[in-house]
């Protein structure tokens, strides 16, 4: 007679498999993030001097800087769903070369005319990285760890800052004349280069989806996919995406979104030259000073997603995160003539209320779409919304051309921010995580590549 052989258990713990989860994929993440961040933002730093050397005006640079975004928009959408087609590390490898090259190619913007295509092209390659990613990570993470994984890549767009700013400051004061070129086309080369060698080592590196992932073991492979497979069944979502377009949340996030946009590309575009006006000059200092306040925004950005998966909350986080974005924007508005050190306070509280916002806001859509509408959803959350990248830039240049001082239009945006707050608390409705996982079966897929695993047992 035969024996028969007792099933084995495999002991996992959650805590180590999406440790695990995280440290493969998140910084890399974050490193793409900070030099598409870098490559789109630069353009703040590189004004101080590009203007004065082509004869340009605040209106011209305004409009170049928005229209980056009005490419963003028209391509995103269907970036996204390529990405859920073909995979993430082909669609990320095609946008983070696209965007590496067109910034170096920024150097021959001598004219508005072409300032103004490079910018738009700019966009239409980075166009899907920033939903691709939101959309890849949950891929990996369940809702109840997801703002976690969501606020520290998000946070690289502030870190970016931090290195950014300063090794455009050293490059515009040291690298000026240097084989016949002017400092701002050195800081469209060097910060170029990087994106191009990432987008090599995106296609070897990154791991389109959990049962792919050779770095895990079946067990744990099977617990990842078995969590994300209990969500996606979850009855409150939308899977079809034509069906979410015809409900009014998206419509809401969309707005909500677009409100809180318009706070961050204005105080991307526009910081630097808020530091200068009020008396600060040297493209170095100025550096420093952005480094430091973008520093404060990366903490707010992690705090705020570790918050959220601790509390399951995310309404009231996002909009009082908006309502504090908002108090800074006026309060520097109204300090720039009167106080340089309590406008750059009001600059860096501005800056990391809007920053801290963005995280804890994608797990309110995410708690609705799943699937395609996930797919199309967050990328149109995201392309509509960034049109405020559009107007906000290109408004606040016309203003400032117009009156002489920043104040007006950071006013205005203040006022738009506050919105998302009451948009939130008026007609988002109330959401909190509860339940999760402790027993889960191994999946068939995984079965085959260890059969001696039959049960995983996961310890909180």
């Amino acid at each position: 007679m035969s024996s028969s052989q007792p099933a084995t258990v495999t002991v996992v713990s959650a805590e180590s498999v999406y440790r695990k989860v995280f440290f493969r994929i998140v910084p890399f993440l974050m490193l793409l993030w900070i030099v598409a961040w870098i490559d789109r933002v630069n353009i703040g730093f590189v004004k101080l001097r590009m203007l004065d050397d082509l004869g340009w005006s605040e209106a011209i640079y305004g409009l170049g800087a928005g229209i980056f975004f009005i490419g963003y928009f028209l391509f995103e959408v269907p970036s996204n769903l390529l990405l859920q087609k073909i995979g993430a590390k082909k669609t990320i490898m095609r946008i983070t070369l696209g965007w590496g090259a067109v910034s170096i190619l920024m150097m021959f913007a001598t004219t508005p005319e072409l300032f103004y295509v490079l910018r738009f092209l700019l966009g239409v390659f980075e166009a899907g990285f920033y939903p691709g990613i939101i959309l890849y990570l949950t891929y990996w993470f369940p809702a109840n760890r997801r703002a976690k994984a969501f606020g520290m890549f998000m946070s690289a767009s502030a870190f970016a800052g931090v290195i950014g700013g300063p090794i455009a400051g050293w490059i515009m004061t040291s690298m000026g004349g240097v084989w016949g070129l002017a400092e701002w086309q050195w800081v469209f080369i060097i910060e170029g280069i990087p994106s191009i060698i990432l987008g090599i080592v995106t296609l070897f590196y990154l791991t389109d989806r959990p049962h792919h992932a050779k770095w895990l073991t079946a067990a744990e492979r099977a617990f990842v996919q078995s969590e994300l497979d209990n969500e996606e069944h979850a009855e409150n979502k939308q899977h079809s995406m034509l069906g979410a377009l015809k409900g009014k949340t998206i419509w809401l996030f969309i707005l909500i979104f677009f409100c809180i946009i318009a706070a961050n590309s204005s105080l991307t575009f526009y910081g630097p030259t808020l530091v200068a006006n009020v008396g600060v000059t040297d493209p170095l200092a100025v550096g420093w000073i952005m480094a430091g306040i973008n520093l404060l925004g990366a903490a707010g950005m992690i705090s705020a997603g570790f918050i959220s998966d601790r509390t399951g909350e995310s309404r009231i986080q996002t909009s009082i995160s908006a309502a504090l974005g908002a108090l800074g924007l006026a309060g520097a508005a109204l300090l720039i003539p009167v106080s340089p050190i309590g406008a750059i306070a009001c600059l860096a509280l501005a800056l990391i209320g809007t920053m801290s916002a963005i995280p804890v806001f994608w797990q309110m859509p995410n708690r609705f779409l799943i699937g395609a509408a996930a797919a199309g959803g967050v990328a149109l959350i995201n392309s509509i919304a960034n049109l405020a990248g559009f107007f906000a830039p290109t408004m606040l240049g016309s203003l400032k051309d117009q009156t002489g001082s920043l104040a007006p239009g950071l006013f205005i945006v203040a006022g738009v921010e506050i919105l998302a707050t009451i948009l939130i608390l008026a007609l988002v409705p109330k959401f909190r995580e509860t339940g999760k996982t402790t027993t889960v079966p191994v999946s068939t897929r995984d079965a085959a590549d260890a059969a001696e695993v039959n049960v995983v047992e996961v310890q909180a």
